[in-house]
């Protein structure tokens, strides 16, 4: 039986979380969930980067992508996000 390295096992499993979170952002129907996949799918995208050796680039998508533009969706989502009775109310 071949011995799989500890790096091969980790990337794996993390490109199973990148590929999960990242369908889960398109088939998942709510917003907010959507989001914290979102964030899910692009910090597994960093540690790739840190598994490359590319500690600078992941620096940089968790500093931007996920500090930058995931809290400006949830502020968006936060901002923007109503009641279902609510609209009906405010009609009548």
């Amino acid at each position: 039986m071949a011995v799989v390295p500890y790096e091969t096992l980790a990337f794996l499993l993390f490109a199973l979380v990148t590929v999960g979170a990242s369908l889960g952002v398109v088939l998942v129907r709510d917003v907010w969930h959507s989001a914290l996949l979102l964030g899910v799918a692009l910090l597994s995208v960093a540690i790739h980067y840190v598994m490359l050796r590319a500690e600078f680039l992941a620096a940089m998508q968790v500093l931007v992508y996920v500090g930058g533009v995931l809290i400006l969706i949830t502020f968006a989502v936060m901002l923007v996000r109503r009641e279902a009775g609510t609209a009906e109310e405010v009609a009548s």
